[in-house]
């Protein structure tokens, strides 16, 4: 029990700091969107309108949490927790700091490759209970946006296995060492953020909930507290992509030692965070066949050309 008891504890405050991040993220981009586009952002509820978190939850929990009669009910209510809960799942293998990770997996990249696939499950599932058109064609965009980015994502990241001889991420951190692997990996860290971007199917890669066509996507019937499950995943996909750029490509927790390591990933990840919401700001939404003609066309067979180039080096280096 004494072994266990701080691993419940750590899983404890990772949740909470998570929920937390994820909730107070949604007045940093209405402030940060509000700021780039010279325009007010939340400002009536509380000092700068921080309250605005607090309106936003209340609201969802008292809205009506309406199941619509045409729709799987099983299928529908489950698939709002499926998001949030793969996206939990990953972070127990990111190192903040020396000691400070829930699960040292020695396949900890491969791991967090098998949770973020299985996060278009939540996706397709939702938009096919709906039995919405709207929905049905958000889903199957997003299963395919989602299916394919994760090939490129997967081949992104096979030069930074190379370079650091590990699938376990505390090694990929230390291996960092002598030099962040943005350096020697810059095009497998562009693949990696156009992927993170596309599987988190944030602005400009939205297509899977595309407004303009498709009313709100996979969870157009959805309300209430279903819908704030779905809002929830997708702020702590951001975290996620954030904090494994960090790892894979900016040394994780090393900096300068005037700062303790977990604030250097803290800031870190917090700065992708703010690049995450620029981009909503500033890049207009592709169309469906651009998104996937650029993925196969040009994403693939660049990711492959950055893996036969790094693998030569690689075996150049060991002789």
């Amino acid at each position: 029990m004494s072994i266990i008891l701080p691993y419940l504890l750590m899983i404890v405050v990772l949740l909470f700091t998570l929920t937390t991040i994820a909730a107070w993220l949604i007045w940093l981009e209405r402030r940060m969107l509000a700021l780039w586009q010279d325009r007010y952002g939340p400002n009536r509820a509380g000092p700068f309108g921080l309250l605005i978190v607090v309106a936003d939850t209340i609201k969802l929990f008292f809205k009506e949490d309406w199941i619509p009669p045409f729709a799987d009910k099983t299928i529908f209510v489950i698939a709002p927790t499926l998001i949030g809960a793969t996206v939990l799942m990953s972070f127990v293998i990111i190192p903040y700091a020396p000691g400070i990770l829930i699960a040292d997996l020695s396949i900890g990249l491969l791991f967090f490759l098998a949770m973020s696939s299985l996060g278009v499950y939540s996706i397709v599932l939702g938009g096919w209970a709906s039995n919405n058109k709207y929905s049905l064609l958000g889903a199957l965009r997003g299963a395919s946006q989602m299916i394919s980015y994760e090939v490129f994502m997967g081949l992104s990241l096979m030069g930074v296995v190379m370079l650091s001889g590990s699938f376990r991420l505390t090694d990929i951190v230390l291996a960092q060492k002598g030099g962040w692997f943005i350096i020697t990996q810059p095009v497998g860290f562009v693949i990696f953020m156009i992927a993170g971007i596309a599987e988190t199917h944030r602005l400009p890669f939205d297509i899977p909930e595309a407004e303009s066509e498709l009313v709100a996507g996979f969870h157009s019937e959805y309300s209430g507290m279903k819908f704030g499950m779905f809002f929830i995943g997708e702020y702590l996909g951001i975290t996620l992509i954030s904090a494994m750029a960090v790892t894979l490509f900016f040394g994780g927790w090393l900096g300068p030692a005037f700062l303790p390591p977990l604030i250097w990933f803290a800031l870190k990840t917090f700065i992708f965070i703010l690049f995450f919401i620029l981009l909503r700001a500033s890049l207009p939404r592709p169309r469906y066949d651009q998104l996937m003609e650029y993925g196969w066309k040009v994403l693939l067979p660049v990711a492959l050309l950055n893996l036969l180039i790094t693998g030569g080096i690689v075996l150049m280096m060991n002789k």
